[in-house]
């Protein structure tokens, strides 16, 4: 991947394991039985076989066996409640459920040194981060020095085997002094490490912290909002990590939306670029949550968006996205189906606004569209939104560089044939051209239009300006004079009293006009024309 010019993004969970537990820490036994309703899903025991995720057990044909995972008997030492006792509960399928089959927190099987034994009542309380979110969700004590050396060693070897960075699930179910006390440092000390200073600077973390709300902050709460966990502790704690959780907690509920922090990382001053304040970053950036909830259209999105930035330690380097394989826009349980028009539009606020964009596989050719994303375990992944996409990208393709497609055959010449696929190609292509829409700052002042913005990016010998409008037209006063060219259609503007109107270029289209620009950029397509 390194030498193809890519990087990987490992996905990592902190916050719990699944209902099987962790090996090397704790691996539960579970009641089960292999009679006419239940035995498919329970392997058969095999004393001679050591499981170890990649081995296939002969008797099952399996690299996932279980059979060590699973008892009729009540085996020794079993702390569970009633074993194997039948309970008034079926499966979805009719099946009858026994006692201590499926995992709970208050079943007494779990040890209290390494998991929490409650579940959550209130999505934005205190008891969000020491209780269950779910039956198949094993929540571990990430205060327990046991637990935190355990994770800190399993994922040290993603480091080891080089991924560049992890992107957190549930990291708002773990308290922000965890994170910046424990295992954001331990990240950063691995990959010294491992890889070297410069490795450690670009290793990039961002953390999924669900907030469904259209507020600035989650109901209120800052302790469950995402811009929270980009920022350091302002005060020290306990020494006791359980103990420090609850003191930042009440400290920062007090503190509440008013006394948080503010930021001017992601905004030009002016015209001006400035060297963003490092100091107080935690070391984790977030998954842009708001802007996630409004992508029903590109112009919400947007509105949303910028209204939060001043509260992110710097909103540059958010993660956005449309839809994920968990939910659509507005927390819906479909993927995104708001058309084709739609999804170019809202691509092209993606790739030239701040933020870091990001597509869910298959979205580029409107893959599942409007699919239940997620039907629970009994149904086949292909009757979902999170169904096999690789059927679609099978075949031949050559490339003569980046973005630049020279031959396809088989079903991936029918994919990039698609208007979205064209779409991103040659928005890949602006954005990498034009650093001001990678890494730069933004302002509003002194635009008009509904989704317009100037940018700039400077560091040593590049100095990149752009002016951008999507889908509306646009005016910009206070500018730089000079030369401005629009990097979709070239068109060549002289600014000499400091504005500049663009004209409404059309759903999903969009202008970049760029001082002192390269030109256009790539060829007309669907939408970039």
């Amino acid at each position: 991947m390194h030498a193809k010019g890519m990087k990987i993004y490992q996905d990592v969970v902190y916050n719990h394991t699944s209902r099987w537990g962790a090996r090397g820490l704790f691996t539960p036994k579970h009641f089960g039985v292999r009679d006419a309703q239940w035995s498919p899903h329970y392997d058969e025991p095999n004393p001679d076989f050591a499981y170890d995720g990649l081995s296939v057990e002969p008797k099952s044909g399996k690299s996932y066996y279980n059979g060590d995972l699973w008892s009729t008997e009540q085996p020794a030492g079993n702390t569970c409640v009633d074993w194997g006792r039948p309970t008034q509960w079926t499966s979805p399928e009719g099946y009858r459920i026994y006692n201590c089959q499926w995992p709970s927190p208050t079943s007494g099987t779990w040890p209290t040194a390494y998991y929490h034994t409650c579940w959550i009542g209130n999505w934005e309380g205190e008891d969000s981060r020491p209780c269950w979110l779910h039956d198949d969700l094993a929540d571990l004590d990430t205060e327990s020095p046991a637990v935190q050396n355990h994770l800190i060693g399993a994922y040290g070897k993603y480091i080891d085997m080089g991924v560049d960075g992890f992107r957190v699930d549930t990291a708002v179910h773990i308290p922000r002094t965890t994170w910046n006390r424990r295992f954001l440092p331990a990240i950063q000390e691995r990959v010294t490490q491992k890889h070297g200073a410069e490795a450690a600077r670009n290793f990039f973390v961002f953390g999924e912290v669900a907030s469904f709300v259209n507020d600035k902050w989650n109901r209120g709460s800052v302790n469950h909002s995402a811009q929270f966990y980009t920022w350091k502790e302002r005060q020290e704690y306990s020494a006791d990590d359980a103990k420090a959780a609850l003191e930042m907690y009440g400290r920062e509920q007090a503190e509440g939306p008013s006394g948080q922090p503010t930021s001017t990382n992601a905004f030009l001053r002016g015209n001006t670029y400035h060297t963003p304040d490092r100091s107080r970053f935690s070391g984790m950036h977030v998954i842009d949550m708001r802007m996630h909830m409004n992508f029903g259209d590109a112009v919400n999105a947007f509105h949303n968006g910028k209204d939060s930035d001043d509260s992110y330690h710097d909103a540059t380097y958010n993660v956005v996205y449309v839809d994920s394989h968990d939910y659509g826009p507005n927390q819906s349980a479909e993927r995104y189906a708001g058309g084709t028009d739609a999804w170019a539009e809202n691509m092209s606020l993606m790739w030239t606004f701040r933020g870091i964009p990001t597509l869910y596989h298959g979205s580029e050719i409107e893959f599942r569209k409007g699919m239940r994303i997620d039907r629970g375990p009994a149904c086949p992944l292909a009757t979902t939104g999170r169904a096999y996409y690789g059927d679609h990208i099978a075949g031949e393709v050559e490339a003569s560089g980046f973005g630049t497609v020279d031959s396809a055959t088989g079903p991936v010449a029918r994919t990039l044939a698609q208007p979205l696929v064209k779409h991103v190609q040659r928005l890949n292509l602006i954005r990498r051209a034009i650093p001001a829409l990678q890494k730069g700052q933004y302002s509003t002042e002194g635009v008009t239009g509904e989704m317009a913005f100037k940018r700039r990016w400077t560091s040593g010998t590049t100095d990149s300006f752009a002016l951008v409008t999507v889908t509306h037209g646009a005016g910009y006063r206070g500018i730089p004079n000079g030369v401005y060219t629009d990097a979709v259609t070239g068109d060549r503007r002289t600014v000499t009293d400091g504005t500049l109107t663009v004209a409404a270029p059309g759903k999903g289209n969009l202008r970049v006009y760029v001082l002192d620009g390269p030109g256009r950029i790539g060829a007309a397509g669907p939408y970039l024309k």
